[in-house]
This record gives C-alpha cells, sequence and structure tokens, in this order.
C-alpha cells in the first residue's frame, strides 16, 4: 500500500494492484474564491499549487469522489479527467452530476462494491454537527458524504475516512473493520456560526483509543481558507498526547508505503 498525499483530500492510493486517485481538486492555486459564510473567506483557494503535474495524477486506475465538494470535485477536474475514466461516487444524486458533465463510467458504492480483488465499502459520514444540519439552507450546502474501506487479501484493510465531524457512527466503522491504516480529514473547517464540519485534531486521539495499532494519517489541512487546523499544530498534539509514532501527517507531494 502506498499513499501519496497531493493537496487538501486529493491523494494518490495504489492499493491491492490497483492505482486510485481520491477527491481531484486539481484548480491552479488561488484559482478561486474563499468558501462564503466560511472563516477567513477573504483567502482566496486553493492556498497552494499541485506538487506534481496533472498527467502524473491521472495515471490511475479508477477516480474515487467521496463527494461533489469543489474541493474534492472542481471544475478543473472535469476539465481534466477523461470522461471514459472509471469513477466511484457515493450515491445516485452524485453520479447524475457527473453523468450530466459527461462521464460515463460510473459506480455507485455500496457495502459490498469491488473493483477485480479490491473490495470497496461504503461507510456513514456527517459533514457537520447536528446544529448544522438542523437548519436547512446549511443542511443542503453540506449535503451528503462517504467514507471508504479498502479491503484486500494482501493488504492491511484501509479506511478513507471522509469529510465528517466524529459520530456513533465512526467509532462503530472503527470497531466493525478494525483498519490497519485510517486516512483523516482533519483540517477543523468551520462554517461561521456553526464550527468545525470536518475532523480536527482530538480525533486522531479519538481513532487511537478504539484502534490503538492503527497508524492515522492526517490530511485536509493548509490548502483551503476555512481549514484552521495546520500540520504542525496536530503532530504537535499527537506528541503531547504519547501517540506521535501512530500518526503521520504527510507534506503535499510525501508518500507513505505500509
Amino acid at each position: 500500500m502506498k499513499l501519496t498525499q497531493i493537496r487538501n483530500a486529493t491523494q494518490l492510493l495504489t492499493f491491492g494492484g490497483k492505482r486510485f486517485l481520491i477527491d481531484p481538486m486539481l484548480a491552479e492555486k488561488g484559482a478561486r474564491p474563499g468558501f462564503e459564510g466560511s472563516v477567513r473567506s477573504h483567502i482566496r483557494n486553493p492556498m497552494v499549487a499541485l506538487p506534481v503535474d496533472i498527467a502524473t495524477l491521472l495515471d490511475v486506475d479508477a477516480i474515487i469522489v467521496t463527494h461533489t465538494h469543489s474541493d474534492h470535485w472542481d471544475d478543473a477536474a472535469v476539465a481534466h479527467v477523461p470522461k471514459a475514466m472509471r469513477i466511484y461516487v457515493q450515491n445516485e444524486p452524485d453520479a447524475q452530476l457527473l453523468h450530466s458533465q459527461g462521464f460515463s463510467n460510473l459506480h455507485i458504492l455500496s457495502d459490498s462494491t469491488r473493483f477485480d480483488e479490491v473490495e470497496l465499502i461504503k461507510t456513514d459520514c456527517q459533514h457537520g454537527s447536528d446544529a448544522a444540519y438542523a437548519h436547512p439552507q446549511l443542511a443542503a450546502r453540506l449535503g451528503e458524504s462517504c467514507g471508504v474501506i479498502f479491503r484486500h487479501p494482501a493488504e492491511e484493510t484501509l479506511w478513507l475516512a471522509g469529510d465528517s465531524v466524529w459520530t456513533p457512527s465512526i467509532a462503530r466503522t472503527l470497531r466493525q473493520f478494525s483498519p490497519g491504516v485510517v486516512i483523516l480529514n482533519t483540517g477543523w473547517a468551520h462554517v461561521l456560526e456553526f464550527g468545525p464540519i470536518i475532523f480536527g485534531k482530538e480525533d486522531i486521539l479519538r481513532t487511537h483509543q478504539i484502534v490503538p495499532e492503527a497508524r492515522i494519517v492526517a490530511t485536509h489541512m493548509e490548502a483551503l481558507n476555512h481549514c484552521l487546523t495546520t500540520r504542525k499544530e496536530l503532530l504537535d498534539y499527537a506528541q503531547d498526547n504519547l501517540i506521535a509514532s501512530r500518526v503521520s501527517a504527510p507534506a503535499d507531494g510525501e508518500s507513505l508505503i505500509f
């Protein structure tokens, strides 16, 4: 298993002999305004450039789009990804959106999806607090998101947790699948008045408490206006809690092998 951090939630993953591109955000640095209604919205996104060329990113067997917010699937991805590329999405609405954008090789994740010998299992996420989802307009903006369990006979189980806050479902997934590697989106992105809509540094400790032997990869940091947790802050927190040996926060372009 080889994981290369690209930028934000965009990663290259080699798993079970297949090469996946996760959540492609391919825009040039500063191409989009900050997210309206979020903290630091005066900062343009993405805050950093891609560390590799787009052609390298598209040399893959499949793409996984956990949800279609613009920091996971943007206009540049729509423009650059080949229309016949195998793409996995979370649900029928996302499949319909990508179909309307011209993509034809679409697959909806379930609890029994397979790509040859790689098993892909959709898991639940909640992209914000209960209070945020109780607000109809914000709930519509947050929408649905998902995580993905990757399994293969020759690999440790990997859980790509996806954009979520901590919920009982997150703990249940960890207990059910006991992944050896967990990717957490820990940028602690904030919307005004409602607070965080994805994991923060405390969630690496919550994860460790349930699966203490797992290696935790922290990502989705330092690329968007509303993400407040930095890699240094997260790694310092891991050090303070004596779990630094189990936690990584790879720089853009850095690879990890498990």
